[in-house]
């Protein structure tokens, strides 16, 4: 993964835990000694993977909730990192908005040349619900997807539930998740 994303992950828990637990974060991932991440830079998964480990022994949340937590996070940090016009211009509500992921993600590619996006397809069940196919050759992202899908409801200030319908270890290699959003998935 490329170190945007890793820099987030430092930005997340710095801001929300300190700089004393993102150094211990980073003793526990065996990055001590690795004093930055350089934006467009290529990591092998595996940093990024012993990050999210380190951070959950040492907040005590299982890696689900982190990742979770750093797809919501994952969508103001890429907004105030100077992808705001990408995120613009991708869509002015939610739905079109992931109706245009894959082509955002082909736009972020001329930036970052090493980038194996996920894919994503939506279905529109109705005017206030769809389902949202997505495939990536990573492993245990499925979880940020859900935080990405909150994320993006509070951009659009759009209400949003999310139920993950098929997980891509049951089935053909794909997670499915269905969003309900606007007044529908307001809470009671």
């Amino acid at each position: 993964m490329y170190g945007l994303v890793n820099r987030a992950i430092q930005q997340m828990v710095c801001t929300h835990h300190g700089v004393d637990i993102w150094q211990r974060i980073k003793e526990k991932a065996n990055l001590a000694d690795l004093d930055f991440f350089s934006t467009y830079q290529a990591y092998p998964d595996d940093v990024t993977h012993r990050l999210v480990a380190a951070a959950s022994e040492e907040l005590g949340l299982t890696a689900a909730e982190i990742m979770h937590a750093f797809g919501e996070y994952w969508i103001t940090y890429t907004a105030t990192e100077g992808y705001e016009q990408l995120l613009e211009s991708t869509g002015e509500t939610l739905p079109e908005f992931l109706d245009h992921l894959d082509t955002m993600h082909a736009r972020a590619g001329l930036a970052f040349p090493q980038l194996q996006p996920p894919s994503f397809r939506c279905r529109h069940a109705d005017g206030r619900s769809l389902d949202l196919e997505y495939r990536s050759r990573r492993q245990g992202l499925a979880p940020m997807v859900v935080g990405l899908l909150h994320g993006l409801g509070r951009r659009f200030s759009t209400p949003v539930q999310v139920e993950q319908t098929a997980s891509r270890d049951h089935g053909d290699g794909q997670d499915l998740f269905h969003i309900r959003y606007g007044e529908d998935a307001s809470p009671s």
